[in-house]
């Protein structure tokens, strides 16, 4: 059966494991808030209403690109394309094509960054086919000027991170969302894990953690995965609500 992702490729097993997914979006939730874009969020009002659900519905959808046979991922990848198309005639304007690439770069830095955190870092190959993925899931939704080369995207990574990135009121308005959503302790946690994922122009936009003590505990959380006590370090530190949900997201790791 022909898949859009290799049964055998590194991005399966980024995207198949519930830790490293939290921690992608632990980055992009700190990005998201300083793009120039970010109104566009507030316009749908679902992620300043419900940001964990909106992360949960976000992961089913790249779930189902990396995981389901070829022609089931590319209507997944349609149907995404459908949905902002919709977003646009409602609001009358369209998403910049900047704002798409920012996402999808994101999508890419942070899947490698995340894993390196928890896990090591990825080969020069693995980079590769974490770009590849990405790039053509770009190419599905219709972004223009996509970098053919993972470089290419390097350089274009850093150009976008220079010019699209700004502390606003709505960067504000989402931090209060996710300390009302998480609770004043989770939500420190939250900090400190962006303050060792995000690069140095998202860290010095936002009051993240200097030296996050989280950075001294890493070595507890690959003590506990051996033990196979995944699923208690789960529960001590994510909303119980929420638990179920967080567990159906480990796809290779059981």
């Amino acid at each position: 059966m022909r898949y859009f992702v290799r049964e055998d490729s590194i991005v399966r097993k980024i995207w198949g494991d519930a830790d490293v997914i939290l921690l992608i979006f632990a980055g992009g939730a700190a990005e998201f808030a300083l793009n120039r874009a970010v109104d566009w969020l507030f316009f749908t009002g679902k992620l300043p209403a419900d940001p964990i659900g909106r992360l949960f519905s976000t992961v089913k959808y790249a779930q189902e690109i990396v995981f389901m046979p070829y022609e089931k991922a590319v209507g997944s990848i349609n149907r995404m394309r459908a949905i902002h198309g919709g977003v646009e005639k409602s609001r009358g304007s369209r998403i910049p094509d900047w704002a798409y690439r920012d996402v999808l770069y994101m999508l890419i830095d942070y899947s490698e960054r995340a894993f390196q955190l928890l896990h090591r870092p990825l080969t020069a190959p693995e980079r590769e086919e974490v770009f590849d993925t990405f790039r053509r899931v770009g190419e599905g939704m219709g972004i223009p000027e996509l970098p053919q080369t993972y470089q290419e995207w390097k350089v274009d990574r850093q150009a976008h991170l220079d010019r699209d990135l700004v502390h606003s009121p709505f960067t504000d308005k989402l931090f209060t969302r996710y300390r009302e959503e998480l609770g004043n302790w989770r939500y420190g946690l939250l900090l400190q894990a962006q303050s060792l994922l995000v690069p140095e122009a998202v860290s010095s936009r936002l009051n993240l953690p200097n030296r996050p003590l989280l950075a001294s505990m890493m070595w507890l959380y690959k003590v506990l995965e051996r033990l196979q006590l995944r699923a208690l370090t789960q529960r001590i530190l994510l909303p119980t609500a929420y638990l179920q949900q967080i567990r159906e997201l480990d796809k290779t790791l059981g």
